[in-house]
């Protein structure tokens, strides 16, 4: 009789499954893999070598507390000579003397999470158990029968790879873009990331129902969508705050990356992180999204309604002097950020596969917690309102109308409609470039058009009751030139009278300062004009000063004054509302690069700022951070006051880690001057002469990683146990990982899952077979 096969060591072959999976910038100190795509081991025997019809291999795989194989959670399979495409397999692929090379593979269905694998060899009746390591399992955009299935390579990268993109804010007429660090593949972004998984309520109530549930990117999406922020007491990750008051935390305005959100959430004991507003809370769960695998983007709505009643409409009451009259929770936000993430539904009828909406920002509740989503965005085009999530909601942010409501003296009401004001310039980042795409067209049919009205019959909104009359006159805001921060500047009020009949009219003109979500601070300007005559067919045009010396102390820090203008016809009594949002600019931070980008070596940044005030600028900051570019978030103050029009300038010494196209990020903060961002991107060389594999298994420092077993002879040399070790994430080796090649503009529209070719499923299959029996040298 044979004697009894014994595993000495193994190698979880972190590095080579890590960039066959594309989760090496994770680290090669653990094994991450993509579901439905193989993964090689190797094992070493002491004795003998492991012998086909004597021998038998079995794994077993297990995530969550409490793994059942009736929930998914665990799997005992054997070795097999073909893999198993509907459940997990163990196919051998090489056999070299004692070592041997076994391919496992988890059917592309599988839940995500951290699995525990045992390795069991028997040789008759005798049997040895192994516990050989842990892994991470992510879904898989690259996988035909993955839900999270993208078509299109580049589109791949820009949403699941990419860790550097940029978020659009501003307002309608005035677009800017903010950079921001993803970071979903720096050190323990990912352990913080299941760790979420971990702290939700639903994990909390039943263990084995939510960790069985993870298969789903739908379900997934609304964790991770109530657990960015922490209004229904969940631990959250973030605390929101509006009011312009974070003396007890960070300004939402001074982000300019998620690691350092996360990291914070996870060292103080998940307590909420002070403070974020709608693009912090879409940017981290759009990293969240990404580390787990989900193709997912921040997405922009210029002039987001919230429809707290969902009535389709947005009153706004003013009285004559243009200022609000009364409250409402009905609102118009200056901008509104959420995610969009890509995944099939096989919850829904065929048709709604694609982007799903899913807005973490707490508005209104869901099923009784705080998230939005994930919404099909087909659905909210059409106006499929009775579809799961939350669809109604978002689909009010594009398309609700807006009633203004004119308040006379004596009590008396004046309304003026407007119903093309929501939902414009919808906005993201392009693919591989850094440049915004307009994607209006996707959640909504063309203003006017016949489609547009039929879905609005679907949605049962009586839009014809509200449409905008031809006043004869017409009343818009104009903005001179760019308003900077710091000046004066004027706006316009344009006139028009298209009609045979002289017209005669009071204007009122009135600024404010404001916040993008709507609420409105201190007067900075105003003008009443009593009696204007408007000729037949004339253009009147009325100039309103807006003095820095009146806005500079009640501007919030989301630069925004907005300016009210109302038209009064004395003979018919109507009254025209116009509104305009004007954006005051920031001064550019300016970034020079001194030296040789080159991996590994050191660089140099120079970064400036001009005061742009006429008084000194007193606590002044630069941060600074850049995946690949930096060690996490790098801070320089400034020990002297900035005078009038000088240059606020620092140095900035960085080692790049990684190769490839890269952003570094800066944010500036002062007394006076609060979030100005800017960013330079950074194209790092690769280290000469550096070999694709690492030289040894043992990184610098001699701590051995967990995918790779202990050397015989040495403490821990494996012993035959049936034992779990508990869960934890090593550090990242000190190894660089590979470079990051920036992807390239993609003109290609990705297939939804379910129109998705027959034969590209096939081809996947094939090539799937043919990397088993690949032999590898």
């Amino acid at each position: 009789m044979a004697e009894d096969l014994v595993l000495e060591t193994w190698d979880l072959q972190c590095e080579r499954n890590g960039r066959e999976h594309r989760t090496a910038d994770m680290g090669c100190q653990q094994l991450v893999v993509r579901r439905g795509q193989p993964f090689t081991i190797t094992l070493h025997f002491s004795g003998r070598s492991y012998e086909e019809g004597v021998d038998k291999l079995a794994f077993n795989v297990e995530t969550g507390p409490c793994p059942i194989e009736t929930s998914g959670t665990r799997s005992h399979f054997a070795v097999t000579d073909f893999p198993e495409e509907s459940g997990w397999s163990a196919v051998v692929q090489q056999q070299d003397g004692d070592s041997l090379s076994v391919s496992l593979c988890s059917p592309p269905s599988a839940r995500v999470g951290r699995y525990n694998l045992t390795v069991e060899t028997s040789t008759g009746y005798e049997g040895s158990s192994y516990h050989i390591g842990d892994f991470v399992l992510l879904f898989n955009a690259w996988h035909p029968e993955d839900t999270v299935y993208l078509r299109d390579e580049d589109e791949r990268c820009e949403y699941v790879l990419s860790q550097q993109g940029l978020i659009y804010q501003g307002a309608r007429d005035y677009i800017t873009s903010t950079p921001w660090n993803f970071g979903q593949f720096e050190d323990d972004i990912l352990s913080i990331c299941l760790k979420l998984l971990d702290t939700n309520p639903k994990f909390l109530r039943d263990q084995n129902r939510d960790c069985s549930r993870r298969n789903d990117p739908v379900y997934i999406g609304r964790v991770v969508s109530a657990m960015v922020n922490c209004n229904d007491e969940d631990r959250g990750i973030l605390a929101g705050r509006w009011d312009n008051n974070y003396e007890d935390g960070m300004s939402p305005m001074a982000w300019i990356g998620s690691v350092d959100i996360l990291k914070r959430w996870k060292k103080f004991g998940c307590q909420p992180v002070k403070y974020g507003q709608c693009w912090v809370f879409a940017a981290v769960a759009c990293t969240v999204m990404r580390c787990l695998g989900i193709p997912s983007r921040v997405v922009t709505n210029y002039n987001s309604a919230h429809d707290t009643n969902g009535n389709l409409v947005i009153d706004r009451y003013l009285n004559e002097m243009g200022e609000e009259d009364r409250r409402s929770r009905d609102m118009i936000w200056n901008f509104h950020c959420w995610v969009e993430s890509w995944m099939a539904r096989p919850d829904l009828a065929p048709g709604y596969d694609g982007w799903q909406a899913l807005d973490p920002t707490p508005q209104e509740k869901s099923e009784g917690v705080f998230c939005c989503g994930p919404a099909p965005v087909r659905a909210i085009k059409e106006g499929d309102l009775q579809l799961k999530y939350d669809i109604p909601f978002v689909f009010a942010e594009v398309n609700a109308d807006v009633v203004y409501w004119v308040v006379q003296h004596d009590g008396t009401q004046k309304k003026s409609t407007h119903s093309s004001i929501v939902g414009k310039n919808i906005s993201t980042k392009s693919v591989g470039r850094d440049s915004r795409e307009d994607i209006t067209h996707t959640y909504k049919y063309p203003e006017g058009s016949e489609k547009e009205r039929e879905v609005f019959a679907k949605a049962e909104h009586e839009k014809s009751s509200l449409r905008e009359e031809d006043e004869g006159l017409h009343l818009k805001i104009k903005l001179s030139e760019g308003a900077n921060i710091g000046c004066d500047f004027d706006v316009f009020a344009v006139i028009n009278n298209n009609s045979d009949t002289e017209r005669v009219c009071r204007l009122m003109l009135c600024a404010r300062t404001a916040s993008y979500n709507g609420t409105v601070g201190p007067q900075c300007g105003m003008k009443d004009l009593l009696n204007i005559t408007l000729a037949p067919w004339a253009e009147n045009r009325v100039p309103l000063r807006i003095l820095y010396e009146k806005y500079g102390e009640s501007l919030t820090q989301d630069n925004i004054i907005k300016v009210v203008a109302l038209l009064t016809e004395y003979q018919t009594g109507d009254v025209i509302v116009a509104v305009r949002d004007v954006y005051i600019q920031n001064p550019e931070i300016k970034i020079r690069i001194l030296g040789e980008p080159m991996q590994k070596r050191k660089l140099v940044a120079e970064i400036s700022l001009v005061n742009p005030f006429a008084a000194p600028l007193h606590n002044c900051v630069f941060l600074a951070e850049g995946t690949g570019l930096t060690e996490g978030q790098q801070i320089k103050e400034l020990e002297e006051p900035v005078e009038p029009q000088a240059v606020a300038k620092v140095r900035l010494d960085f080692v790049p880690s990684q190769a490839g196209l890269h952003k570094l990020m800066v944010d500036f903060e002062s007394d006076k001057l609060k979030g100005v961002k800017g960013y330079r991107n950074v194209i790092i060389a690769p280290q000469p002469n550096r070999s694709l594999h690492c030289l040894s298994l043992t990184p610098r420092g001699g701590n051995v990683p967990s995918c790779v077993s202990p050397v015989p002879g040495t403490a821990g040399t494996p012993q035959p146990t049936p034992a779990r070790r508990a869960d934890g994430i090593n550090q990242r080796a000190e190894q660089p990982s590979p470079a990051l090649i920036a992807p390239q503009p993609c003109s290609r529209v990705p297939l939804p899952f379910s129109e998705r070719n027959a034969v590209e499923k096939r081809l996947y299959t094939v090539s799937t077979k043919l990397f088993i029996r690949y032999i590898h040298i």
